[in-house]
């Protein structure tokens, strides 16, 4: 081997023993990129006019599970990604069966649970509060109660029930503290968190910092990118132009997925409330996942 040969090999070696975490992160995380998922909502208006098409499109994407929302409506979407050979393993459901059961005309949960099971899921997520549940500490006091009895009828159903957050969680309320802060205190072991990585960001949090200190807890992740316009915290309402593709945003994904392999999270799904054109978002996104 000739001298310079020998000292440019000699450096690469060097860099690499100087950077194992890394090398042993993109391990890790494989298996998020060969199982991605995507929640169906980024594709609702395509879905509306046409679910087979459009499940054959997030197919042909590279994509290899899907997210479908609505629960128990959502059975067309199911039927769909399977024939399209994608998985289908977690599912958004009408969330007053657990938030607002005595509410007139709720569907009981477990109703929910027998029609989750008919088809399969294995993960229910509460993918939202109405106003009315989210005024106060207590409301998130009385959230996390129902939520807790949730998760044990789903427990028992061989289910994994989860939380997904938006941004609101993270206000500020009386004494300083947070829904989120009360969710954290209170949600039982058998109930765990769906964490949206955007809401995270714009609530003014970093979401790998919050998924490293809910280690154990997280179920699932929902990837998806913030445009650096937004000025955060913000709690209320952003443009529909703050969704961007995965990359094309301010928050850097592979820390995100590196962390959740140590922390023990199932599925990661791409996610992008609104864009001009939804199928070339997804498949900008997985593009990006690709050459992480």
């Amino acid at each position: 081997m000739k001298r310079r040969e020998f000292l440019g090999a000699s450096a690469a070696i060097s860099c690499a023993i100087s950077q194992p975490q890394l090398i042993m992160a993109l391990d890790q995380d494989n298996r998020y990129r060969k199982e991605i998922g995507i929640q169906l909502y980024t594709l609702r208006n395509q879905i509306n006019g046409d679910v087979e098409g459009t499940l054959k499109s997030v197919a042909d994407a590279g994509y290899k599970q899907v997210e479908p929302y609505g629960f128990p409506d959502a059975k067309p979407m199911i039927k769909a990604a399977k024939d399209n050979g994608l998985a289908v393993n977690s599912s958004h459901f009408n969330w007053d069966s657990v938030v607002n059961p005595d509410d007139k005309g709720v569907m009981p949960f477990k109703q929910v649970l027998d029609s989750a099971n008919e088809v399969g899921l294995k993960h229910l997520v509460v993918p939202y509060l109405a106003d009315r549940n989210r005024k106060s500490l207590d409301d998130y006091r009385t959230l996390c109660e129902r939520c807790n009895r949730g998760a044990e009828e789903a427990k028992k159903a061989g289910i994994q029930l989860a939380y997904h957050n938006h941004a609101f969680e993270f206000e500020p309320k009386e004494g300083g503290k947070t829904g989120y802060d009360i969710m954290i205190e209170e949600f039982s072991p058998d109930m765990k968190f769906e964490v949206d990585v955007f809401w995270i960001k714009v609530g003014g949090k970093d979401p790998v910092e919050l998924l490293q200190s809910l280690k154990g807890r997280v179920s699932q992740l929902h990837l998806k990118d913030l445009d650096k316009s937004v000025k955060t915290p913000e709690y209320g309402g952003i443009p529909n132009e703050a969704f961007r593709e995965l990359g094309n945003g301010i928050i850097p994904m592979e820390p995100i997925i590196e962390v959740a392999a140590k922390t023990g999270v199932d599925i990661c799904h791409v996610e992008q409330d609104h864009s001009p054109n939804p199928l070339n978002s997804i498949r900008q996104s997985m593009k990006h996942l690709n050459t992480l």
